[in-house]
């Protein structure tokens, strides 16, 4: 009977996967995620699931064991995972192949920086590259510091057992990125819930390219609003200077690209770095002091520890080759694992697994990818953690979790981690 079974099984994954092969796979309408990928995704709090430090330990390239004979592997070592993400040449990033338009989802939906290759990749970087170079993002220390300001005010006027996620950690990358582009802010609350389930694979891909694809809605009426009529913001002033040489599409994926990397993944960083700072006395009275040297050392540790974004864009490989004692077949999925990479023992120093502003160094770490697709907002998002965390601890200097964490809600197998409320005290 076993046999039968196991007979049976083989011939209906056989037909399966003739038939995924002939016409495709869309991932808009896979509605599951294979046991295997969900490990890169999984915590304990804070720390990525052991399981993740004993695959790095094994094999810092492991493959998993997925269905219907698809190949995929997860790289979790710094080293490799800095080599797979520098290498322009051997892999793609593009996804759209992975998309037949009979879904919640299209290929014209999947856009931006961290889906698109040379030369359409080179050109829409060299876009927006100029407005997140330091001296240009100088210019917007005053804004942020006064949404700050305005949003520490209104968790203090909730009272104590307020909701720092939805008073702090979410309004000021928020506001901020909504400014930088010229985009109104009304559908705060639609945005919100889009942007936190477009990254969530609990269900599979179905839930999440759904979500971006009405989240895109929201921005293609942008676009075409600012076309007729230019803002003042990012969106408006590419439309400036390039006109009908960029597409509506390509400005909406762009657009996309910068809007949601740039307050989920800040937003996931103030609520969760609050609660580290609050293990230890020692941390608060670090970043309350707001000497820039410390917070910078603080900051580069959340980044590297935390890892928010726990897997870097997918890449597909262009060609047969042998990669750190593995064979890897043209089109094969090559996933880099942050988190398991920034937790490095090898890279990363003695007892990775802690928290430790003094580490050295500091700097170095994954949290942002690294290489051509490397994320264009990271000194913006550097600039919002600088100004946020130490005005919040200044403002409460009791300031305390309302909750032991234990009881707090986290994300689970989310792309983009962080919690679901964080209800605090002062």
């Amino acid at each position: 009977m076993v046999d039968v079974r196991a007979k049976l099984s083989g011939w209906v994954g056989s037909l399966l996967l003739h038939r995924i092969q002939k016409k495709g796979i869309d991932l808009s309408r896979i509605s599951f995620i294979p046991e295997a990928t969900k490990v890169p995704l999984q915590r304990h709090g804070m720390d990525p699931v052991p399981r993740l430090a004993e695959i790095r330990s094994t094999r810092p390239m492991h493959k998993l064991d997925l269905p219907f004979n698809f190949r995929a592997f997860l790289v979790t070592g710094y080293d490799e995972a800095r080599q797979i993400l520098t290498d322009r040449d051997s892999y793609s990033n593009d996804i759209r192949h992975m998309f037949h338009g009979d879904g919640p989802a299209t290929s014209d939906d999947i856009g931006g920086l961290g889906f698109t290759d040379a030369p359409l990749h080179t050109r829409l970087r060299k876009i927006v590259t100029p407005e997140f170079t330091m001296r240009r993002l100088a210019r917007l220390e005053p804004m942020i510091a006064d949404i700050v300001d305005r949003q520490l005010d209104a968790l203090a006027a909730e009272g104590s057992g307020a909701d720092l996620a939805k008073h702090l950690a979410f309004p000021v990358p928020f506001q901020t990125i909504c400014a930088l582009l010229g985009l109104d802010y009304e559908d705060r609350d639609a945005f919100e819930k889009l942007g936190s389930a477009r990254f969530d694979a609990t269900n599979g891909g179905a839930a999440a390219f759904g979500a971006v694809s009405e989240q895109r809605e929201f921005l293609f009426a942008a676009v075409a609003k600012q076309r007729a009529e230019p803002g003042p913001g990012l969106i408006g002033q590419i439309l400036r200077d390039e006109g009908d040489r960029l597409s509506d599409v390509d400005l909406a994926g762009l657009a996309d690209g910068v809007f949601t990397g740039g307050y989920e993944t800040t937003a996931g960083m103030i609520a969760l770095g609050t609660i580290v700072l609050l293990r230890d006395p020692a941390y608060a009275e670090l970043i309350r002091r707001g000497e820039r040297a410390d917070v910078d050392r603080v900051v580069e540790e959340l980044l590297r520890y935390l890892s928010v974004v726990q897997v870097a864009f997918p890449r597909f490989a262009k060609q047969d080759m042998e990669l750190f004692g593995q064979r890897v077949k043209s089109g094969d999925v090559v996933l880099a694992s942050l988190s398991g990479a920034n937790r490095d023992p090898r890279s990363m120093g003695t007892c990775p697994d802690e928290f430790d502003p003094s580490r050295t160094p500091t700097s170095g770490h994954l949290a942002f990818g690294h290489g051509t697709h490397r994320c264009i907002g990271a000194e913006l998002a550097r600039m919002e953690l600088r100004i946020a965390l130490p005005k919040l601890f200044q403002k409460f200097p009791d300031l305390a979790l309302a909750k032991p964490q234990e009881e707090l809600s986290f994300r689970e197998l989310s792309f983009v981690y962080g919690v679901e409320e964080l209800p605090v005290t002062f």
